[in-house]
């Protein structure tokens, strides 16, 4: 087994030189614990690992044999990582599960979750600039190291890009008018953060204000993080690699998401020519999405639009 220490000399993490704070309330806690954890002497995924609370539940529930894998590309998720032999943490996005799997020699896999989406500390943390009242610039980068950021795709994207994005990702009916004027406009403007950019979209708002600015803002950072891209790929790779009656459990957020898992979930393997009957890649899935309770949605404003859903591998 793969100490911690050999860990974090492996990915230069250094505990003692923290200066994150990274908070966030996890969803469906026990529910998507329960679903995913079958053998507690299994090996894990949590692909998102965000601020550790859906890891640290999964490692209550292992045992010494075990082992989990937490996935996440931002820095800031050093200040959670647990102290557990049993725990490596991966710098890096979920859509290179596959790659590194074969780099610690894992063959298969008991069970992949993720909890998808921004994370509390994302919107509250006002210089990562997802937030539209947010006075940081368009950044939006959930991975700080890469270059594209949201005030990229408005300054450089052509119309037809942006009619896309915003049709695609934002399910924006005025997606092409926006466009537009975001080409004409930007000649002689550039927007210097997220409210001013918000300010400037005024025109554009139907139905309610908030609804619809969260859409707008949702396009542009489904774009910048490519993650439609990369949930296409962890479905491919995490199928692949889970063994028989092994779990995928998925929380989603929004119908984009959540209709991409749903449809991959019900995907057939094969068709048997002869009698015709479909042989599926899932033996079982939730028939309809998990759903917080009240109390939780009470407690937990973001958890309100969660949807899970859990699948056995065939």
């Amino acid at each position: 087994m793969i100490s911690l220490l050999w860990l974090k000399k492996f990915l230069d993490v250094k505990m003692s030189e923290q200066k994150y704070n990274y908070h966030h309330v996890p969803v469906l806690l026990n529910e998507s614990i329960e679903a995913l954890v079958q053998d507690p002497s299994g090996v894990y995924l949590d692909v998102t690992y965000g601020g550790g609370g859906h890891s640290k539940e999964i490692l209550k529930r292992l045992d010494d044999k075990a082992f989990l894998f937490g996935f996440d590309q931002d820095d800031a998720v050093k200040a959670n990582l647990p102290l557990d032999d049993r725990f490596i943490w991966i710098k890096s996005n979920f859509k290179y599960l596959k790659k590194y799997m074969e780099y610690f020699k894992i063959e298969k896999l008991d069970g992949v979750l993720a909890d998808l989406g921004v994370s509390s500390f994302h919107f509250d943390e006002d210089g990562r600039g997802f937030s539209f009242q947010s006075q940081a610039s368009l950044d939006m980068r959930m991975n700080q190291e890469q270059s594209l950021r949201a005030i990229d795709v408005l300054m450089n994207y052509s119309e037809a890009q942006l009619t896309a994005i915003f049709f695609e990702y934002g399910e924006l009916t005025n997606a092409k008018k926006i466009a537009q004027r975001i080409v004409q406009d930007r000649k002689n403007r550039k927007w210097d953060s997220c409210i001013s950019f918000a300010h400037w979209a005024e025109d554009f708002v139907y139905g309610k204000r908030n609804k619809w600015m969260a859409q707008l803002f949702q396009a542009l950072r489904i774009e910048v993080n490519q993650e439609l891209t990369s949930l296409q790929m962890l479905l491919e790779d995490a199928t692949e690699l889970l063994k028989p009656e092994g779990r995928l459990v998925i929380i989603s957020y929004h119908s984009l998401e959540d209709r991409l898992v749903k449809n991959w979930m019900k995907k057939e393997r094969s068709i048997d020519m002869i009698y015709g009957r479909k042989n599926y890649i899932f033996s079982s899935w939730s028939k309809h999405a998990i759903i917080p309770s009240e109390a939780e949605q009470e407690i937990n404003s973001r958890s309100r639009s969660a949807k899970m859903r859990v699948a056995t591998k065939a």
